[in-house]
């Protein structure tokens, strides 16, 4: 498990977010069209991320859909040896409610996540889940939910603590947990120990809308470290397998910029 840096870290505000504007082909005998298309890299590069975060609600949707469904099926498989299993999906009802609200909403959106944490309306929130139905179904996922709401809280190592918990054989769902706490972790400064998990996020589910989204965002963070020769490898790994995907958009000029 990596550990964590002891100084604080203030996070950034987001930026608005804006559609990503086509990118140009370089043209090697022409330092004009290749000045205007690295011009374009700059502002391309956050555009891109923006709109990589902006669809964490597609992703969010499709792993609470996922999570539900199984712990659905567990619980009612086990309701006559287990109904401790139905007990606890049935109190976790209402904090999921607030934590679907919270993604769903355009403003006061960290109060309905700390609501989905703490509780409210006498119902048991994330963190009494964990605490009071510990062993079952049910709080394993409210391991995976209280982190997803610490990490857009602004809480970066709780949102570590409480993904690193939680445990699943779906590949989409593990995939989104380890690049969640990859972006925990650079949100902490601790690029080595995002890049790690950018890494596994990448190995664990081989599709078109995780994979190239964590190759990307440990392309663009090696870039930043001048890790150049790492980013290249990144950059080429989407055009690769993941042309067609949205990080495979304007991929071309990504790669030139780091050859």
């Amino acid at each position: 498990m990596a550990t964590y840096n002891k100084r604080g870290y203030k996070a950034p505000k987001p930026a608005e977010v804006n559609e990503v504007e086509p990118v140009e082909e370089v043209i090697d005998d022409n330092n004009s069209t290749t000045a205007e298309v690295f011009n374009s890299l700059d502002e391309g590069a956050s555009k891109t991320e923006e709109w990589v975060a902006g669809n964490q609600k597609i992703i969010y949707i499709i792993v609470a859909v996922v999570a539900l469904a199984t712990v659905g099926y567990l619980a009612y498989n086990k309701w006559v040896d287990a109904p401790a299993e139905e007990t606890a999906s049935n109190d976790m009802f209402q904090a999921q409610q607030y934590f679907n609200e919270a993604v769903d909403a355009t403003e006061k959106q960290d109060s309905l996540f700390n609501l989905a944490l703490k509780g409210g309306e006498g119902k048991q929130g994330l963190l009494d889940i964990v605490e009071n139905h510990k062993g079952t179904d049910a709080a394993n996922l409210a391991h995976y939910y209280a982190g997803m709401a610490y990490l857009n809280t602004g809480k970066y190592k709780e949102a570590v603590t409480h993904l690193e918990e939680f445990k699943t054989d779906d590949e989409v769902l593990k995939a989104v947990t380890l690049g969640a706490i990859g972006d925990a972790f650079a949100q902490l400064k601790q690029n080595d120990d995002a890049l790690e998990y950018y890494d596994k996020a990448v190995k664990a589910a081989d599709n078109d809308l995780t994979a190239p989204r964590y190759l990307f965002k440990a392309a663009q963070l090696s870039l930043a470290m001048n890790k150049k020769d790492q980013a290249l490898k990144n950059f080429t790994e989407i055009k690769e397998k993941y042309e067609t995907s949205a990080e495979g958009a304007n991929i071309d000029a990504y790669i030139a910029r780091t050859e």
